[in-house]
């Protein structure tokens, strides 16, 4: 029968895994010779079936691959060419039909069918060569990437030449399209080394010279590469009836996220020149011309080199370079703790860590010695031997290693042809597995693949021994393109809901995207830092918002080495970043607009508490004296107020001071702000209005402001009064204004500087509809206008407001008259019994347009904010005229001198003190940690544990509690002071209650 001696040949072929899947192969084989219409080839069939051999050799096929089966059936004629004519012969055979120039008019269909029918082939003969043991590993992975590059070369001549028709190029070489065409594809990873693996995928790079490319068309180069591009992929990948050709991989090019498929060589070199990273140096060093204009690829690896071999690397550069694979878990002698569904690529003591052992070596020695400058596994382990860098015995022992895992790999594949590299859950899985490699026991193979993994494990934590521990909570890789199964995993474990999503944000910092990122040195210290820096986020109230939070921060950042230095030697900053962005968004936003912020937590009495107002006065007037500009005065003013809020905001985050303390300091910050502005304001608008002679100016802070009750996220209430005296109708000045019209448009000139938005962000809101006949009246009132006003026109809810009104700027005189002015207001005898009427109205009406409000929206809940303000409000306007001394512009204080002056009972005023203190300590913190309204069913635990502490509870739960009771005593007292004299007023008028 055949020529050769096939029972020597195939003397090494592995038994059948299922039997049954032999049978019904063989009855298959059967089918179809009898179908076949070449009465040699069905001869062929008949006697390969009832040969010794041959059936030993189908069965071998049959029995372990439904993939193999498949393509037996479809190449019948080429196991007969493998039996007559040999493997090596067979394969130059296919392999050079390929290579053949491409015919001027070929179908592109016709084309991808002969691809895949070629790859079928190819991939049959291989793993014949393979599974017989003809060809030694490094042979298959030869003849694999052989085959790629054969494929890659027909599919780009095609795609050439077909432009060249259709008049988009001018080729240089119509008889070898690809010939000085300028469209460069590179191989890179095992297709670069000349390792694919059976099932592979493969990573291109496709690059086009611009000088080299005679562009004819009409949508320009880029466009031209980029449909070329999407094209080649295509050819390579779309499956047909035929199958594929390989899988394609575009996402080693730099910066994938924000590139286009095929990039001009001058932004590739412009990035590998400002932002290449030591991941990238790793993966090119395995990164050759494949297809395509081999001539313009060489060149341009050529000029690559200086990136590649770095002569002189620092401690930090070999630093970086050691933890692109050190973050993967290597603890020396934690061993293999199972071989069923074992990674054996990027598990432990797997294919990617012998890969990496030898890479990361040849990048720190490369660049000094030439004859490391290699680029396959096994040749760059003897090189690291011969050159002194590791022993030969460990060269040895990984070579060994490498390849009995690779040859592991391949069987995996074959079975299916699926890209996998583990090991089968099951012990039946395994079992077939141990079979296809020639293995008589599950034990024999369990013990040979452990003992493996166990050894590269060794020889690879041993390398990096003496490097600093990463103490990393599991892998956390973020090199290349692909998401690592083991750090997703690792990820989830932290707490992140969203791993891949974690994973794509911290690879886009590599690419060098920021400014705080485009330096080798910020992302050395960075790929430190990561580890640290998800545990801690991994531990806030929410990680993947505070992640998201943290790569808007980094976005804002002009420099990386500092603040990544800082972080790196400061744990406990990172700490606080780390709960910032996941719990505090207002502050979040606040360090993306000056990321400078944070450096202010390592100064001396960040913790401490804030100065007093007029000190705080004189520290801003000495900032602001020194403001080139206008412009620059205001952006100064912003980062003041904003450097002094976070520090605030930071102090109540850690619990450093209650919401009362915070609401005052937050005031004083606020009312320095507009008491040192305000002048310099009026200076600007002087210049071309003049001054109204002996007038003055001074602004009212109502609201929260007044009651110095701030939140971080408060607004200012504010009215704007001015008084001249009689007879001034004018100012005086280049372009004088009348006085109405003066203070107006300064009043609004000062609104602007406080709520323009400028590079330093926007300083306050301003709400302006507590001023006299509200929105309906001018902007700014004059004194005499304001009294009338409010002594003739202004309901009680005005006067309510006017019990928080405070002069916080302008010319003390006028203040003095406007604060005995509000007083005299508030101290004007009243009907109780009316007011009370009043009070309780505009209550329903709030709480009607309010609904039922959610437990933690404390200022409308019924006996929240609002019912004890409403309370303590109309208790003073209610008494103030027998007892002036119970008015104060701060609730808390307001209930003390209502309790003390007999206007309300202590058990009530302590009731409502209390709750009070409560409330305020809660929404300060809500107004820190949540955008929208607080949902207890989506917060954290973490959210929920700030919250609680914060407002002194044991765990959210009795903060539950404690607020339910808060509200409800709180709820009673406002009934029975004002609720029921309202209701009486009511029955007395005939009116419903």
């Amino acid at each position: 029968m055949p020529s050769l001696s096939p029972s020597d040949t195939y003397k090494n072929l592995p038994l059948a895994a299922d039997a049954a899947a032999v049978d019904i192969g063989f009855a298959r084989w059967r089918e179809a010779a009898a179908e076949i219409t070449e009465p040699p080839l069905a001869a062929f069939m008949r006697d390969l079936a009832a040969d010794e051999t041959g059936k030993r050799l189908l069965a071998a096929l049959f029995g372990n691959s439904p993939f193999l089966t498949h393509c037996c059936l479809r190449e019948p004629a080429l196991l007969m060419r493998l039996w007559h004519e040999g493997h090596e012969a067979t394969f130059a055979e296919l392999i050079a039909g390929l290579n053949r120039p491409v015919a001027g008019d070929q179908d592109r269909d016709a084309l991808m069918a002969d691809l895949r029918r070629a790859k079928r082939r190819v991939a049959l003969l291989i793993a014949i060569a393979d599974i017989a043991d003809l060809w030694p590993v490094a042979q298959v992975t030869a003849a694999l990437t052989s085959l790629a590059e054969a494929a890659l070369g027909a599919a780009a001549r095609h795609l050439l030449g077909a432009a060249s028709r259709l008049g988009d190029i001018e080729l240089a070489d119509p008889t070898d399209p690809a010939r000085g065409s300028g469209f460069i594809v590179l191989g890179v990873g095992k297709l670069g080394a000349g390792e694919l693996n059976y099932s592979s995928d493969i990573d291109l790079i496709l690059l086009y010279d611009a000088e080299r490319t005679r562009y004819r068309g009409r949508r320009g180069v880029q466009a031209f590469y980029t449909q070329l591009a999407h094209e080649l992929v295509r050819m390579m990948e779309e499956r047909t009836a035929e199958g594929y050709v390989f899988r394609t991989d575009l996402r080693l090019r730099p910066d994938p996220g924000s590139t286009p498929p095929a990039l001009s060589l001058q932004a590739a070199n412009i990035y590998y020149e400002a932002a290449g990273q030591n991941w990238e140096r790793a993966a090119l060093i395995r990164c050759r011309p494949v297809a395509g204009d081999l001539e313009a690829g060489a060149a341009f690896m050529a000029g690559l080199q200086p990136f590649l071999w770095r002569k002189h690397l620092d401690f930090a550069a070999i630093q970086d370079i050691h933890s692109i694979k050190r973050q993967i878990h290597a603890q020396r002698g934690a061993g293999v703790n199972a071989v069923a569904d074992h990674n054996i690529k990027l598990g432990r003591g797997g294919i990617r860590e012998i890969e990496f052992f030898a890479q990361t070596q040849l990048l720190i020695w490369g660049g000094r010695q030439r004859a490391l400058r290699v680029s396959g596994t096994c040749e760059a382990l003897d090189a690291l031997a011969r050159e002194g860098h590791i022993t030969t015995e460990a060269a040895t022992a990984l070579c060994e290693a490498y390849r009995f895992l690779r040859r592991v790999e391949h069987r995996l594949q074959m079975v299916d042809d699926a890209q996998t590299h583990t090991i089968p859950a099951d012990r039946e899985g395994v079992r077939r597995l141990a079979v296809f490699l020639g293995y008589a026991a599950v034990e024999d193979f369990s013990m040979a693949l452990t003992q493996r993994l166990e050894l590269v494990e060794s020889h690879y934590a041993a390398l990096f021994e003496e490097s600093p521990s990463l103490a990393a909570p599991g892998n956390l890789v973020f090199t290349g393109s692909d998401d690592d199964p083991d750090t997703l995993a690792t990820l989830a474990r932290l707490g992140f809901a969203d791993p891949h999503a974690v994973a794509r944000i911290i690879r886009s910092w590599h690419h060098g995207r920021y400014r705080a990122t485009r330096s080798q040195r910020a992302r050395e210290l960075l790929t430190e830092l990561v580890p640290s820096l998800l545990r801690e986020f991994g531990a806030s109230s929410n990680p993947d918002t505070a992640l998201i939070r943290f790569d808007h921060y980094m976005s804002r950042l002009p420099a990386g080495v500092q603040i990544f230095s800082l972080l790196f030697q400061n744990p406990g900053l990172l700490g606080l970043i780390a709960e910032i962005m996941g719990a505090a968004p207002k502050l979040a936003e606040a360090l993306a607009l000056r990321p400078g912020l944070i450096e202010g937590v390592l100064a001396g009495g960040f913790f401490d508490a804030l100065p007093s107002c007029s000190e705080l006065r004189t520290d801003l007037a000495q900032l602001l004296d020194g403001a080139r500009h206008y412009e620059d005065m205001l952006d100064l003013a912003r980062r003041w107020v904003g450097e002094h809020k976070f520090q605030l905001g930071v102090q109540l985050l850690r619990h450093r001071l209650d919401g009362e303390a915070a609401g005052g300091g937050f005031a004083d910050i606020a009312e320095s702000a507009l008491a040192e502005i305000l002048p310099r304001v009026s200076s600007e608008f002087s210049r071309a209005h003049g001054t109204v002679e002996d007038g003055a100016f001074v602004v009212l802070a109502l609201g929260k402001l007044g009651s110095r009750e701030m939140t971080f996220a408060s607004d200012l209430d504010l009215i704007l009064v001015y008084d001249v005296p009689a007879g001034r109708e004018a100012s005086r000045g280049e372009r004088p204004l009348p006085v109405a019209t003066y203070y107006a448009r300064l009043s609004q000139r000062f609104i602007n500087a406080l709520t323009v938005l400028t590079s330093e962000g926007q300083l306050y809101e301003v709400d302006m509809r507590l001023r006299p006949s509200g929105v309906a009246g001018p902007i700014a009132s004059s004194l005499v206008a304001f009294q009338a006003y409010h002594r003739d026109s202004a309901w009680t809810w005005e006067h309510m407001a006017l019990t928080r009104a405070r002069a916080v700027a302008g010319p003390d005189a006028l203040r003095r008259r406007i604060t005995a002015e509000i007083r005299g207001v508030l101290t004007g005898p009243r009907d109780p019994a009316t007011l009370a009427a009043e009070v309780a109205q505009m209550r329903r009406r709030i709480a009607e347009a309010h609904g039922n409000p959610p437990p933690f929206e404390v200022k409308h809940r019924r006996g929240g904010l609002v019912d004890i303000e409403f309370t303590a409000q109309y208790l003073q306007l209610r008494d103030a005229a027998a007892k002036p001394e119970v008015l104060h512009w701060n609730t808390q204080q307001a209930l003390k001198a209502l309790a003390g002056a007999g206007a309300l009972a202590p058990a009530q005023a302590e009731i409502l003190a209390a709750a009070l203190a409560l409330w305020r300590n809660v929404q300060g913190l809500l107004k820190l940690t949540v955008e929208e309204p607080f949902d207890e069913n989506a917060a954290s635990s973490a959210l929920k544990a700030v919250l609680a502490r914060g407002a002194g509870a044991v765990d959210f739960s009795r903060l539950k509690a404690d607020m339910d009771d808060a509200s409800t005593m709180a709820l009673g007292v406002y009934r029975s002071l004002v609720e029921a004299p309202a209701r009486n007023v009511e029955i007395a008028e005939g009116s419903d209650p």
